[in-house]
């Protein structure tokens, strides 16, 4: 399982409890609430939520946050990795992962001694725009080092506003990982978190994850876990039911080509029928459909 962690921002235009002023790219100025998320990449089910108030701390929560999703893992998962962004560089979040005896890829913060460290490393070409190398560094506040990987690259003219860390001539970015993987390896690793992105942009868009229903923080919890769940329950049926080139389907064209399909549950003998219409272009979905329905065991 690779565990895909992230944090976003959902906007308050009201006076919820919770609500406070904190990171907000989009309203500055305006409350917020910053959720943690947790998507599973290989299913894309959203295995983890937890709501935040608008002005904590970014770590907090994120070690409690893997603590759920780890108790809900499903017997007989032999390697579990984590991707996360510098919201998550803490140290009780990579020993939580430590102890759970998980491979991650986290970025890294750059702190003023890791900065002073990055001109004197080592460097090879890994292609043509970065060149990569690796240290131990250890944070103030931790126990002992970690493997720190680094990716630099010369800033072009043409570059405009640097959106990675600058220092001197070259552009960094970097992640500390315990991952058996070379540099460049753990580069691409990471690269492959970019679809939590489109999950989450889905999650609010499709999933009303950016509305705020009520005024009280727990209800607004648990309308965050009603989320998860529609979201979990529309992802499960697309990949159980559904043919490949439907994988790809957002909930909106879903709706459109699946979910308003014209139909009427019907109670022949007191038995409920779903009855679709017998047009002759939906009849091999329909079929497809319950065919893959009619191979899961009920829940227990």
């Amino acid at each position: 399982m690779i565990l895909d962690l992230d944090s976003t921002v959902v906007t308050s235009f009201g006076h919820q409890q919770g609500a406070a002023l904190g990171y907000n790219p989009l309203h500055r100025g305006k409350r917020s609430y910053q959720p943690l998320l947790c998507v599973e990449a290989n299913s894309a089910h959203l295995w983890g939520a937890s709501l935040r108030p608008g002005d904590i701390d970014p770590h907090s929560g994120t070690a409690e946050l893997l603590r759920d999703c780890w108790s809900v893992l499903p017997a007989g998962i032999r390697e579990v990795r984590a991707r996360a962004d510098a919201g998550f560089y803490d140290d009780a979040f990579l020993s939580q992962l430590e102890n759970c005896s998980a491979q991650y890829a986290v970025v890294a913060k750059m702190y003023p001694p890791l900065k002073r460290m990055l001109p004197g490393l080592a460097y090879r070409s890994v292609n043509t725009q970065w060149e990569m190398a690796e240290c131990a560094y250890r944070a103030q506040s931790w126990d002992e080092g970690r493997r720190h990987v680094i990716a630099r690259r010369l800033i072009e003219s043409s570059d405009g506003t640097a959106t990675l860390f600058a220092l001197g001539r070259y552009q960094y970015r970097g992640w500390v990982t315990n991952m058996d993987l070379s540099p460049s390896g753990v580069q691409r690793f990471y690269d492959g978190r970019a679809i939590i992105e489109v999950r989450i942009r889905e999650l609010r868009q499709d999933f009303a994850l950016a509305s705020i229903p009520t005024r009280a923080f727990a209800a607004n919890a648990l309308y965050l876990e009603i989320v998860r769940l529609a979201y979990n329950l529309v992802t499960a049926f697309q990949r159980i039911c559904l043919p490949d080139d439907w994988q790809s389907f957002t909930l909106q064209t879903l709706r459109y080509k699946l979910f308003t399909l014209p139909g009427e549950l019907i109670r022949p003998g007191n038995r409920p029928v779903l009855r679709f219409n017998s047009a002759p272009a939906l009849q091999p979905l329909v079929r497809y459909i319950d065919k893959r329905l009619k191979k899961l065991s009920p829940l227990s």
